[in-house]
């Protein structure tokens, strides 16, 4: 009983908001159709607040988000505004004055006899005497069941009505859908390149360079061997460390494509080590983690370390904070207490890491006011 009063509570509470979003939506029809005839834009963005507001209180309602098209489909919009004005205030009334009228039915006995005689309390007849007034709590039990009924069935009714012409119809979600895969195909295909243009420059200016150096001691010691064979030792130590140089940049090339960490201390450990050679002082917090697939981890892994790089060259920040949360999607959370205004076409890194996510159909959203802090939030889906 105590969850189906609480159910017609929320459903009266939610019809009075639509009653409310109604009665403006009645007097503001007529210039929003006036608006559609001789100002479009200002008519649609008038719609706009009306169905973000409708957005939100049905999603509070029911607890699940109205998803959103990629482009306003206006005749459906247009179509729900109308009927909310036409039914919102009738409707909302209807179902939040029938629990309205049980209250009001129970406290009859209460406060009658206050009431002049040449105007008697009517609920829903006039109660003159202590015997009419008997009878009201009756009358407010009847009330109470139909209201347990009409009230929560009205409240799914426009619930229902709202997401019905609110959300992309089937076709256009497909629609999206294709457009959005496309998009991300797209966008792996690019990191996929501008990972493979990295690897060949790191292995062309760097490790190749190394390797060539050291085939040219190996051919000064091979003259100086013809010459003067006892000479050749330092020369051949000056090779053995150019080798080693070589090793140690192919390690890193190696590394850069998929950390060994990853794979001997998982995803957490892995970015504990990038932590502690952060330049700013970092805190980690791990909630609810467990292991991703390896491709999953190596973005996550390199977002994070692109992200602390950023901090310590462009936050002027003071601490920073990483958090990971999260089974599918894994969610990495950096906070910093920089001076914000992070800007993604500054060169700061940012765009490649929307473009790394965005590889995994994965999000990306950054929140950097001036004056900070600055947040950056990337949601990879584990593909489970």
């Amino acid at each position: 009983m105590r969850d189906q009063v609480l159910a017609v509570w929320r459903a009266g509470v939610f019809l009075l908001a639509g009653a409310l979003t109604g009665l403006v939506s009645l007097f503001a029809l007529p210039f929003v159709l006036v608006l559609a005839l001789v100002a479009r834009p200002v008519a649609r963005q008038l719609l706009t607040v009306a169905i973000e507001y409708e957005r939100r209180r049905t999603a509070a309602y029911t607890g699940r988000p109205i998803p959103e098209a990629a482009e306003p489909d206006t005749w459906r919009h247009g179509i729900w505004f109308v009927t909310h004005a036409l039914t919102g205030t009738v409707v909302g009334l209807v179902g939040a004055a029938v629990p309205a009228a049980a209250i009001n039915a129970l406290l009859v006995p209460l406060y009658w006899w206050a009431a002049p005689k040449d105007d008697p309390v009517a609920a829903p007849y006039p109660v003159t005497s202590w015997t009419e007034a008997a009878f009201m709590p009756l009358l407010a039990a009847g009330y109470a069941l139909v209201s347990l009924w009409i009230t929560p069935w009205l409240a799914r009714t426009q619930s229902r009505f709202a997401r019905w012409l609110l959300s992309p119809p089937p076709g256009a979600r497909l629609a999206e859908r294709v457009a959005e895969l496309t998009a991300s195909r797209a966008a792996a295909l690019e990191a996929h390149g501008a990972e493979l243009r990295r690897i060949e420059r790191d292995l062309h200016d760097d490790t190749q360079n190394r390797i060539v150096a050291v085939a040219m001691h190996l051919g000064i010691i091979e003259r100086v061997l013809r010459r003067d064979p006892a000479a050749a030792l330092p020369l051949v130590l000056k090779a053995q460390d150019a080798a080693s140089d070589a090793l140690v940049g192919l390690r890193g090339v190696v590394r850069s494509i998929y950390p060994p960490v990853l794979a001997e201390r998982g995803l957490d450990g892995a970015i504990a080590g990038l932590i502690a050679r952060s330049a700013v002082p970092t805190t980690l917090t791990v909630t609810d983690l467990t292991r991703a697939p390896a491709a999953v981890e190596s973005a996550a892994y390199f977002v994070v370390a692109e992200a602390l790089t950023n901090v310590a060259k462009h936050s002027g920040a003071e601490h920073c904070e990483v958090h990971l949360t999260g089974r599918d999607p894994v969610v990495i959370e950096v906070r910093d207490d920089g001076h914000g205004g992070a800007d993604e076409a500054g060169g700061t890194g940012l765009t490649g890491i929307r473009r790394r996510v965005a590889a995994f159909d994965g999000t990306t959203s950054i929140d950097s006011p001036t004056g900070g802090p600055t947040v950056l939030r990337v949601e990879l889906p584990c593909g489970s």
